[in-house]
């Protein structure tokens, strides 16, 4: 009874709570203030590993601090870690390791457990989170230098083939208990990466070291199986999204995948550095401009207007009184920019990004005449990008001007310019300047060219970077890893609708018993949410980073990747997230700060009520502070006026959007037919409205995709979105001679968009069957269907020796055998074969 009392008192501030958020979503969207979001390879350590833990985990932290003790127990050692010595923390934790062997499943947990509560910094004895996080990057080190990652490789392995687990699992739906285990495991694991993934101010040479080393030896094979830890994981996820193993808890599983590729592949700065490197190897210039830099420094435009304030805005007008100067007669640069809006309003309700700051519904002042400086903005008016050119694009400019003004193409010939007029010239030198040769065009040609002389330039040696060994390996299950993160993605989208026949994704949050009182059902909904938005943040990091570095190490790589993830329908399903109230998605306040970890376990429990629920979640995690660690909030904002200064954000739902914006980038760049799905789908509408968010990293990567399909809109689509194109100027990078915003594009014709996919999937199939052809026919062995392989029969080694051809054992199969009679009577009886000519030797 008492508990239908708090019951009926929490639903009137339950009611406030939601109606509140609700009130604070509508004004987001009418404000859209500046977002303040530092875009980096991942939040700060410390959030990172908050976010591993769910709200419903939180009773198990007692569980450890109970294994610790009791183990110290029964070893007869103080339950004081600070208190003893560096000699004496090593002999316990090889003590413990030792438990780890023990046949005994309860005392082996218990001292994972025990273990667990070592990597976490011993909580029980600290008395702030900065003291935890110190004493946590102490003991990781030590549990590394003692060999504790090996030691829980070994038993993930065992828990994955566990059949006493598999067996349990066989009830309709999975929950928290069932991977409990399985969750102490990865804990561990993931605690070491994620500290050892980013240097400490306060590391030592031999700390140093031990992570240097720690980070490289994550991308070789490990353990008894020689597997690389990444494909171990990705077997996991393989096997949860074909519902053979549903108890895996794929939140830690995603996240220890993700830093464990982030760690033994590299992040951006490492990409950057490897781009140059190679691109110095191959004769090219290094790059001098970097994407990420340099729109942290690009500012975000304006939103478009919504329908709402379009019809207050027209109303304003009708209201507003006439003034003088309303009847002097205006020229075309005096017109105000409130009438030219809505002038077009009147074809788009949507209307695109501009970037002025002015209110829509007031005039703005007439432009200054020549000569007059214009105090109000002085910073430099130059595009942000150097424009590029490729040489294809002066190879068609060649031919198209000879056949104008010469009457004939000149195949091949780049420099002759003999006949043409001074124009030509000057147009010739200026692309000529802007020539930009990617890394991607080298290795498409030296591809031909070993394509065409397979005998002359065979494969040399292949360097064994971390992502070539990481691509031979994935290669014959590649095509089901990506299907089985996209599964997970569509899954954990906010507009997907849950089925019965999808995969269940929240094995790993729901309790085994249903919450009783409204506190509890607000505290597990917002568990849940929160539980998405990592599984979307991981799955997208994972995605772009596996993009990234194929691309860099071969194109081939990459573009068989990017056809199954097409295949997989990956575009429409990224267009579907964002088919959203986008700016309610990445200001969402998911998070409780009173139940993240390590506030939860230092000092007294906090009581769980409506109000502390309510100051929980009114604060995001990270909000808008840098990753790094030292940008201020709210941009030096106060409280008060936080929302009128700068957006608060949540950071992964701002990473976890960019990333998706990235690889959709990545899978349609030069592609035409993957630009028409774009087109297909309707995905103009759908990006414009994510204008709505200002950032200008975000808005960028929106462009970019907005600015590949204007061609194909139409002219009307582009007439009614003027600005937006103007911000595709001012902001996208220019390719000289692509008229992107006119239409006329010789290279697009829709009859030969099937081929031209059919054509990059033979070259990538050759590409493959060649450098990896023993990788190719165990993935035919394993999925037959799975790649179409175009093997290179001809140029292997052929056996002429008679003796050991005809000693060659033979299966035959059980159809041959039961018509042998009928096979010797056609072939052999009735043939008449030269037995001499066939023994003599060749001519």
């Amino acid at each position: 009874m008492e508990n239908n009392g708090d019951c009926k008192r929490s639903l009137p501030k339950l009611r406030e709570i939601f109606t509140r958020q609700r009130q604070d979503s509508d004004a987001s969207m009418t404000e859209c203030p500046d977002i303040e979001f530092n875009y980096n390879d991942a939040d700060t350590s410390e959030n990172e590993i908050t976010e591993l833990y769910s709200y419903t985990e939180g009773p198990e932290f007692q569980l450890n601090l109970k294994a610790w003790e009791e183990v110290c127990g029964e070893l007869g050692v103080v339950p004081l870690w600070q208190s003893v010595s560096d000699a004496s923390r090593r002999s316990l934790i090889i003590r413990l390791s030792d438990h780890l062997e023990l046949c005994q499943r309860t005392l082996r947990m218990r001292a994972s457990r025990a273990i667990l509560y070592i990597a976490q910094g011993c909580w029980g004895e600290v008395q702030s989170d900065r003291e935890q996080g110190t004493w946590a990057r102490q003991n990781v080190f030590l549990l590394v230098q003692c060999g504790i990652w090996n030691s829980f490789l070994q038993l993930l392995n065992l828990e994955i083939e566990n059949t006493g687990v598999a067996e349990s699992q066989r009830k309709i739906t999975a929950s928290l208990a069932d991977s409990a285990d399985l969750r102490v495991i990865l804990s561990v694991l993931y605690t070491i990466v994620e500290t050892l993934r980013v240097a400490g101010d306060e590391d030592t040479e031999a700390q140093t070291q031990t992570r240097l080393c720690f980070c490289e030896e994550l991308g070789q094979p490990q353990g008894e199986s020689s597997e690389l830890v990444a494909m171990t994981l990705l077997g996991m996820v393989t096997r949860f999204c074909n519902s053979s193993a549903p108890h895996f808890p794929i939140r830690k599983v995603l996240l220890l995948l993700w830093k464990v590729l982030l760690s033994s592949l590299g992040g951006t700065q490492h990409l950057a550095n490897l781009k140059n490197e190679y691109r110095i190897k191959h004769g090219l210039p290094p790059c001098e401009e970097d994407t990420l830099t340099i729109a942290r420094t690009m500012r975000a435009s304006s939103p478009p207007a919504s329908a709402a304030d379009l019809i207050e805005q027209q109303n304003n007008q009708k209201r507003r009184p006439l003034r003088r100067q309303g009847l002097m007669k205006q020229s075309s640069l005096d017109d105000s920019v409130g009438e030219l809006d809505l002038t077009a309003a009147a074809d788009d309700d949507e209307q695109p990004a501009n970037d002025l700051d002015e209110p829509p519904d007031l005039p703005q002042p007439p432009s200054p005449r020549p000569g007059t400086p214009n105090l109000d903005n002085t910073t430099n008016k130059g595009l942000p990008w150097t424009p590029k050119v490729r040489q294809k694009d002066i190879d068609s400019f060649l031919d198209s001007t000879r056949v104008k003004f010469v009457g004939f193409q000149l195949q091949g010939d780049r420099t002759s310019l003999a006949g043409l007029p001074q124009p030509i010239h000057e147009g010739v030198k200026v692309l000529s300047k802007h020539v930009y040769v990617s890394l991607c065009e080298v290795q498409i040609r030296q591809e031909e060219e070993r394509t065409r002389n397979p005998m002359s330039k065979p494969e040399l040696d292949i360097p064994q970077t971390p992502a070539e060994i990481l691509y031979q390996v994935m290669l014959p299950t590649l095509p089901q890893c990506m299907i089985a993160l996209l599964k997970i993605l569509l899954a954990a989208a906010p507009t997907s609708k849950a089925k019965t026949d999808s995969i269940n994704i929240m094995a790993d949050v729901l309790p085994e018993e249903m919450p009783m009182t409204v506190v509890q059902s607000m505290k597990l909904g917002i568990d849940v949410n929160r539980h998405k938005e990592v599984l979307v943040k991981a799955v997208s990091a994972t995605l772009l980073l596996l993009l990234k570095h194929f691309r860099i190490n071969h194109i081939y790589q990459f573009e068989f990747m990017s056809q199954h993830l097409v295949f997989a329908n990956c575009i429409p399903l990224i267009l579907k997230f964002f088919n959203q109230n986008i700016m309610a998605y990445v200001q969402a306040k998911n998070t409780i700060a009173l139940l993240d970890f390590p506030a939860c376990v230092i000092g007294d429990p906090p009581e769980m009520t409506a109000e502390a629920l309510e100051a929980g979640s009114g604060s995001p995690m990270s909000g808008n502070v840098s990753p790094g660690g030292n940008g201020s909030p709210s941009g030096g904002c106060n409280e008060g006026n936080m929302n009128s200064c700068t957006g608060v954000c949540c950071w992964r739902n701002m990473f976890s959007c960019t990333n998706l914006l990235r690889i959709l980038n990545k899978l349609c760049k030069w592609k035409h037919s993957r630009i028409m799905m774009l087109v297909v789908f309707k995905s103009a509408p759908i990006l414009k409205r994510t204008l709505k968010v200002k950032h200008a990293m975000m808005q960028l990567y929106v462009l970019k995709l907005l600015k590949m399909q204007t061609k194909y809109l139409g002219r009307q689509w582009r007439k009614t979105n003027m600005k937006t194109m103007s911000a595709i100027y001012q902001k996208v990078r220019h390719r000289l001679n692509d008229d992107w915003a006119y239409g006329n594009d010789p290279d697009a014709r829709p009859w030969d968009f099937q081929a031209e996919e059919c054509a990059l999937r033979a070259c990538v199939d050759r590409f493959n069957s060649h450098r990896y052809n023993n990788t190719i026919h165990d993935m035919m062995q394993l999925a037959p269907n799975s790649l179409q392989v175009l093997a290179d029969s001809d140029f292997e080694p052929l056996d002429n020796c008679v003796t050991s051809v005809l000693g060659r054992p033979v299966e035959l199969t059980e159809e041959f055998k039961r018509h042998y009679e009928v096979w010797l009577q056609q072939e052999v009886f009735s043939a008449a074969i030269d037995w001499d000519q066939l023994l003599a030797p060749n001519m």
